[in-house]
């Protein structure tokens, strides 16, 4: 017996690192040490900081993983995973630095699983971090044929005195949603509840969807906020707050960035519902304030700023191409949004 025999091919392992290395390589930042290959990834700090404070986050795709395996296609899934990790870390004010992932499977396909990297390094590229490295495991007997599992873990880096934790978040201050391109990477257990006990398949196009299949408007990726809102500090546009909008929507993760006795008064009508929310809403008769709990209804990001800076917020990001909304307002309160439909 050999190792193959109980189902773990070492050639094709070596296989996908060759295959995977320029792309890899293709993300790295000036302060990356080393190559791809050692048993850790080396990456020195960047320059020009007075007290830096190291920022992490870690997350998952979840079950829209489903989705890519029943379609057989792979090349998303893993700018899904980078969003997930960098847009969190960002929410603080952080720059993320490096990203590294785990991807296991039963069966290790060395194109398959390309597809899923180079999907990794593309978010890593338009997110301006790193793919520092990373873990492959195959474990025959754990995943159903063709499946394999993702969870990514990012590193950033932000000045001490200009964390983002809360206390900058003034009475007044308006909420500035910035667009999602989707429903991103939340509440795809019900998404595909909805389709079963429907009878559809992926490949259905409903009216609604402008021609677009269920399959190809489900896998599109979650948005990448990095690039954006960097640029907004850097120009000087003064933000008080970030709130990254995954599962639980509006109502759990926009009071995750307000300080103590506050909330945010919301206008559910100030900005454009997208087709797909409107239409698994009809479909699966899911009331407007079950459609918020779940999904992000169209905002992916929400960002605090003076309202005096509201009106060149919203230009600055209109013009880095993302659409902007003025949809509320901080108010008083106990964290409990306000406007909600019910």
């Amino acid at each position: 017996m050999d190792y193959r025999s109980a189902g773990v091919d070492v050639e094709a392992g070596r296989d996908f690192v060759k295959r995977i290395t320029q792309t890899v390589e293709r993300t790295y930042r000036p302060e990356v040490l080393g190559r791809l290959g050692g048993f850790s990834g080396l990456f020195d700090l960047p320059k020009g900081y007075s007290e830096p404070v190291l920022v992490s986050g870690t997350d998952g795709v979840g079950t829209k993983l489903k989705l890519a395996h029943q379609l057989d296609r792979h090349d998303t899934v893993g700018i899904d995973l980078v969003a997930m990790c960098v847009n969190d870390v960002l929410c603080c004010g952080a720059e993320p630095l490096f990203f590294l992932d785990y991807l296991a499977t039963g069966h290790l396909e060395p194109a398959q699983l390309a597809q899923v990297v180079e999907g990794i390094a593309k978010g890593c590229e338009l997110s301006g971090c790193a793919l520092l490295g990373g873990e492959t495991a195959e474990m025959p007997g754990f995943y159903q044929a063709g499946e394999y599992d993702l969870a990514g873990f990012c590193v950033g880096i932000v000045e001490k005195s200009r964390i983002l934790d809360g206390s900058q978040v003034q009475l007044g201050d308006v909420a500035i949603g910035l667009a999602s391109s989707g429903v991103h990477s939340n509440g795809f257990s019900l998404v595909r509840k909805i389709i079963a006990d429907q009878g559809l398949g992926w490949d259905e196009a409903p009216a609604a969807l402008g021609g677009k299949t269920l399959g190809e408007t489900l896998l599109t990726p979650t948005q990448l906020y990095v690039k954006p809102v960097r640029e907004a500090m850097k120009a000087g546009l003064e933000i008080h707050g970030l709130a990254h909008i995954t599962g639980g929507g509006l109502p759990e993760n926009l009071p995750r960035c307000l300080g103590a006795g506050q909330t945010v008064k919301l206008d559910p009508t100030s900005w454009e519902v997208l087709p797909i929310f409107q239409w698994l809403a009809e479909v699966g008769q899911v009331s407007p304030i079950n459609m918020f709990n779940t999904f992000n209804m169209g905002i992916g990001l929400v960002v605090l700023v003076p309202a005096d800076r509201a009106q060149a917020s919203l230009d600055f990001f209109q013009a880095q191409d993302i659409a902007a909304y003025r949809i509320g307002e901080v108010v008083a309160g106990n964290g409990e949004l306000l406007g909600l439909p019910e």
